[in-house]
């Protein structure tokens, strides 16, 4: 008896020290794995800060000369990734391109092209009677095609475009330097004397890395003389002088003025066609009209009423400044441009485009509601700016046939002088909405009141030929 409680009594330890050798090894295991586990995280974190630390791996070697994107995109094959998406042709409710087959031939190799506006919507043509715009204007498409489209569009067969239409058409930077001897403004007084197809021999590519970027530092950077004289006379305007833009401006203001290099409102000033920002007054529609009666500036006399006229380009710099998400401090590469992670990485998404065909990037960073309700806001705006644009061009289409049946009745230049100041004035600020490329977005209480001030000139002009109308009568009755 007293064995065997020996024996339970010696076993009893035998179990106990294997049960705390088991539990030492798996111990000793599990601080192991989490010690490799540490060191595999503690690797990812040091590669993930280094990644950050060196956003990019030089393959090759970039120069102020270094044109072609595609060797840019060796260093940043990221960025140039979303440049290529620019090829795109996706339409939104109010804007953007969608695309039309079309046989290529000698004159236009093109197979696609985007929509035609003026077989959308004939009133265009009506606007532009006697103008190269009413042969020829497509809705808009990417940044890919900027060249092309401004090489073979019909107008060229109307009008011999100057060399000037470069600046906002291809990657003009380095056909500066070399027209001016290494001076990009001396350059670009030469390319824009130049005929647009001598002009386009000096470029091979539409807008390119270079245009936007210091190729040492990346650093975004105005190279673009208008822009500069522009921004210059702008702040000048505000009392603020001697501005040099690329001294002077923040980075966030840069997000915004590398677009506003193009995205503007523009003329060719004087015989050498001089490309001219006129925002010498400021940036709203009745400064730059001021600007243009000033200076006596017409883009061409009207084929139906006479009216010395203008055509608005393309103020989308111009627009967004009277807007809200401006006056935030919010840029245009904030909503087209916007911030995405790639690995440990945030770069700018070079995909170039609406906001509305990345909301979730674009809009809801900042707004903390659902990309349904975000689409119906967007649209609800620009579907009231859409209707107040119909108003407006109804109403100067009527002025236009007013002013066409006054001449047949044989009124004199004298008689109509007035009515055809408001056709110019009541086109150029609905023209002004039409050729900005946001429907309103952009600053949605501006755009209506400039539509609003457009009807205004319109009546005002029926007015004045209802009223010298019944001077007549009454003076021949006399």
């Amino acid at each position: 008896m007293e064995n065997e409680e020996n024996t339970v009594s010696n076993k009893a330890p035998a179990k106990s020290r294997l049960y705390g050798g088991k539990v030492v090894v798996s111990v000793a295991f599990l601080a192991f794995a989490a010690a490799i586990l540490g060191l595999g995280l503690l690797t990812n974190i040091l590669e993930r800060k280094n990644e950050a630390k060196n956003p990019f791996f030089r393959v090759v070697e970039l120069t102020d000369d270094t044109t072609d994107p595609e060797v840019w995109g060796k260093n940043f094959p990221l960025q140039y990734d979303g440049y290529k998406k620019t090829v795109d042709q996706v339409r939104t409710r109010f804007g953007g391109s969608e695309a039309v087959h079309k046989t290529p031939k000698d004159s236009d190799p093109r197979s696609m092209v985007a929509q035609s506006r003026l077989e959308e919507d004939p009133r265009l043509k009506t606007m532009w009677d006697g103008y190269a715009f009413a042969v020829d204007f497509r809705e808009e498409r990417g940044h890919a095609f900027m060249l092309e489209d401004q090489m073979f569009t019909e107008r060229q067969n109307v009008v011999k475009q100057p060399g000037s239409c470069i600046n906002c058409h291809a990657s003009a930077y380095a056909a500066y330097k070399k027209l001016g001897g290494g001076d990009i403004v001396a350059g670009f007084q030469a390319l824009n004397k130049l005929p647009y197809f001598e002009a386009k021999k000096e470029i091979s590519h539409p807008v390119a890395c270079i245009d936007c970027h210091d190729s040492q530092t990346m650093a975004l950077r105005i190279t673009r003389p208008a822009f500069m004289d522009g921004i210059k006379a702008y702040k000048a305007s505000q009392g603020i002088q001697n501005y040099d833009v690329n001294r002077d401006a923040t980075r966030q203001e840069m997000r915004s003025y590398v677009c506003g290099q193009c995205h503007v409102e523009y003329y060719f000033k004087g015989a050498d066609k001089q490309l001219t920002y006129p925002w010498e007054k400021g940036l709203k529609v009745e400064n730059i009209m001021a600007y243009y009666d000033e200076v006596k500036h017409k883009d061409w006399s009207h084929k139906q009423t006479g009216a010395e006229v203008l055509k608005a380009q393309h103020p989308e710099f111009e627009m967004f400044n009277q807007g809200i998400h401006s006056r935030a401090g919010v840029s245009c590469a904030d909503c087209h441009m916007p911030y995405k992670r790639e690995g440990a990485m945030k770069i700018s998404d070079h995909h170039v485009r609406s906001p509305l065909l990345n909301i979730s990037q674009s809009c809801q960073t900042c707004h903390s509601t659902s990309e349904a309700e975000l689409k119906f806001r967007a649209e609800a705006i620009q579907e009231r700016t859409f209707n107040m644009r119909n108003i407006a061009m109804d109403a100067l289409v009527q002025l236009i046939d007013d002013l066409r049946k006054a001449k047949e009745r044989g009124a004199t230049d004298e008689d109509l002088a007035a009515a055809r100041d408001f056709q110019r004035k009541a086109q150029f600020y609905l023209d002004f909405v039409e050729a900005e490329n946001s429907m309103g977005f952009h600053a949605p209480a501006e755009a209506v009141r400039i539509l609003g001030e457009s009807v205004n000139f319109t009546r005002q002009g029926q007015l004045s030929l209802k009223n010298g109308k019944t001077m007549l009568a009454t003076a021949a009755a006399h």
